[in-house]
């Protein structure tokens, strides 16, 4: 083999640091500091030394941002960190509810500073850097489980390939989040050219950067010219403060690691100049080359965030405050109630059609008794509705000046609309509720959401199909599902035998769904998906969850009060305990205990102390699933290779892992290789 020159080693290793050092001062601090054709130049340069010597070419070199071949798929990645969305606030009152109820959970005249930001209306990315170099980009996705994206996530420019660690130490892993855009200027541009091809045009901004981060050709994906600001870093060891001690000293961090950050962030000393700067780009936002819903707004110091924690869905120690949507008016032609999956009963506006942000709107939420007192709202009323957060319809007021004459007050129902039972309004509550277990709307809404995809994920059962099979009768509670037979769903509207035996063979399925989603499908007031993640990590069994006291509960990172005691009380009640029995006798997993016939069962562990990474995709096994069936044998499964590292296990594409596994020697496996030291042990 060909011995390469050090001379050339060194040539390409200066070229790499010359091109990421102008394409950050082109894209991040928007101050070129060479010509473009000296940068073509040196590119071509570049490329040239790495086609004579393939094997320099490493993963963070300017010319691995765009891939040669497109992606065949997307595959579902778990987020290292999770991330949890932003309670919404839409006016300074608002934001000050927000500050007295974060100030409640901690000592009186605690003081705060609160670092604001452009809530940039695009996708958020999730980025990991492992040794400085970029190893993941991913969707947000529910949260918890996004899409890996990473091949056109290398095409954005204002993100860098590798961190500039200098004077750093002990970066091995970082974690930075941040949302991609479309600048307006390319969002225009790339508009004009659907319409001269004759292709349907993208309704905004936002929608155009999606479908763009999940074409399947890097290629198209770079030609978009999406940009990125970063906004929030993670890093093992952030509770040290020389690393940084706050959002604002996070944020300088990432414009010295090489990131984007937004220009327009302040640091507020109260309240009212928090106050002041949303008013100011209230306006100003107009002229801004991106689009902006708002501003978030952050409590600065770390120690604080950490200390406040989180609710079931969002951060106490930040929210969004939004600018006001677009209003129109339209009338009020009925006012119905609707029965959720917990008996709450929500009124809702049935109006004339009216266009409002681009959709037709002809139902909004009213929320609850208290917001119709609130707002007087009549049938027959003209009132004015918006979009909340450009999403939700909902009733800003009622035009009382235009209301006829023979109105008459609206008043909740004292009997559920369904079921005919009575509601109650419980003390210091603003809902009110069926609670009658037996009643179809609650049973239709509890199916639906056992069903659903975050949940048991059983395929073929949809709203329609939920609402006959409660109707006739054939299920009175989620356990009845699993005694369903086609013969028994044959006698149903459309459904023939083949479709019969499909949905019967879902429902089986659904047996083997791991105990986290069993816990949410169970539809605990207060427990999202995150929050069953969260509890059966500490809980590995039904059995634990259901013994344990509310303080126990609420001891668990990221579990409120409200929360601990929604689930405490859920398993005193007679009718779910029987549930949960009737359900694990239909074999549904209530433990993380593993399948004893898996390859690897949970009572074999001789993999113990054994510790496994991961690279590249393997021909049959998904990495989740690669990574569980470890697990299960009583390995570790970890994303960095270092020399506590045991086996490198290796598939199509590998990366700089594979590189770095080779230098320290590590035992290399392919899937075959794996499966087969797993049957050893089984």
């Amino acid at each position: 083999m060909e011995l390469i020159k050090p001379e050339v080693k060194q040539r390409i290793q200066e070229l790499r640091q010359l091109l990421q050092q102008a394409s950050y001062a082109y894209y991040v601090l928007d101050s070129p500091i060479m010509e473009d054709a000296v940068y073509d130049q040196l590119y071509r340069e570049l490329q040239n030394l790495e086609t004579q010597y393939p094997e320099l070419v490493t993963p963070d070199s300017p010319t691995q941002r765009v891939g040669e071949k497109p992606a065949t798929q997307f595959t579902s990645v778990r987020h290292n960190i999770p991330l949890y969305s932003l309670e919404n606030a839409f006016n300074i009152d608002e934001l000050q509810a927000w500050d007295q109820r974060w100030r409640r959970q901690v000592p009186p005249q605690t003081a705060a500073e609160y670092v604001c930001e452009l809530k940039i209306d695009g996708n958020a990315l999730a980025l990991t850097y492992e040794n400085g170099v970029l190893t993941r980009g991913a969707t947000r996705g529910d949260g918890v489980v996004g899409e890996d994206i990473t091949q056109n996530v290398r095409t954005i420019r204002s993100i860098p390939l590798r961190l500039n660690l200098a004077g750093l130490k002990n970066f091995e892993r970082v974690e930075v989040r941040g949302e991609a855009f479309l600048p307006l200027d390319v969002f225009k541009q790339i508009n004009e050219e659907r319409q001269k091809a004759g292709e349907s045009l993208f309704a905004n901004p936002r929608n155009a950067a999606a479908g763009t981060l999940r074409q399947l050709d890097s290629r198209i994906v770079a030609q978009r010219r999406l940009d990125f600001f970063a906004y929030t870093l993670q890093i093992p060891g952030m509770d040290d403060a020389s690393i940084a001690s706050s959002q604002w000293e996070a944020l300088a961090l990432l414009q010295k690691m090489g990131f984007r950050v937004n220009p327009n962030q302040r640091l507020c000393a109260s309240l009212a100049e928090v106050a002041e700067y949303y008013q100011h780009w209230d306006t100003e936002r107009l002229n801004l080359p991106y689009m902006t819903d708002g501003v978030v707004v952050k409590i600065n110091s770390f120690k604080l965030q950490e200390q406040l924690g989180f609710t079931q869905k969002f951060p106490r120690w930040a929210i969004a405050l939004k600018y006001a949507a677009e209003e129109a008016p339209t009338r009020v032609e009925n006012i119905a109630v609707n029965v959720g999956r917990t008996g709450a009963l929500t009124p809702l506006a049935e109006m004339r059609p009216v266009q409002l942000a681009g959709t037709t709107v002809s139902r909004a939420t009213l929320h609850n008794a208290d917001r119709i007192a609130q707002l007087d709202i009549r049938i027959g009323d003209t009132v004015i509705v918006r979009k909340a957060g450009e999403i939700i319809p909902e009733v800003v007021r009622v035009l009382k000046e235009l209301r006829p004459p023979d109105t008459e007050p609206f008043v909740m129902p004292s009997h559920c609309p369904v079921c005919g039972q009575p509601v109650v309004r419980e003390m210091g509550e603003a809902v009110t509720r069926c609670v009658n277990t037996s009643c179809a709307a609650i049973l239709k809404g509890a199916i639906e959401h056992w069903v659903s995809r975050d949940a048991l994920d059983i395929r073929g059962i949809g709203e329609k199909l939920v609402h006959q099979l409660v109707d006739k009768e054939l299920v009175h509670s989620v356990a009845d599902l699993y005694d369903l037979t086609s013969d028994k769903l044959c006698g149903l509207e459309r459904m023939g035998k083949k479709s019969a035996e499909k949905i019967v063979d879902a429902i089986a399925q659904s047996k083997n769904q791991p105990w986290s989603r069993v816990l949410y499908g169970l539809g605990i007031r207060h427990v999202g998906n995150v929050t069953a993640q969260l509890l059966t990590e500490k809980f590995s069994s039904v059995e634990q969850l259901a013994e344990a006291s509310s303080a126990k509960i609420e001891g668990v990172y990221g579990i409120g009060a409200e929360i601990a005691d929604s689930i405490y009380q859920w398993f005193r009640i007679s009718a779910n305990q029987t549930l949960i029995q009737r359900l694990q006798a239909a074999g549904l997993q209530f433990a993380t205990t593993e399948d004893t016939t898996a390859i690897g069962n949970g009572d074999n562990q001789k993999l113990a102390g054994k510790t496994f990474v991961i690279t590249g995709t393997l021909p049959t096994l998904k990495r989740d699933e690669a990574k569980s069936l470890i697990q299960k044998a009583g390995g570790k499964v970890t994303d960095s290779v270092s020399k506590k590292t045991d086996y490198l296990v290796v598939g199509e594409d590998a990366g700089s892992k594979l590189a770095k596994a080779e230098a320290l020697g590590i035992t290399q496996l392919s899937e075959a290789q794996l499966l087969e030291l797993l049957h050893e042990f089984a």
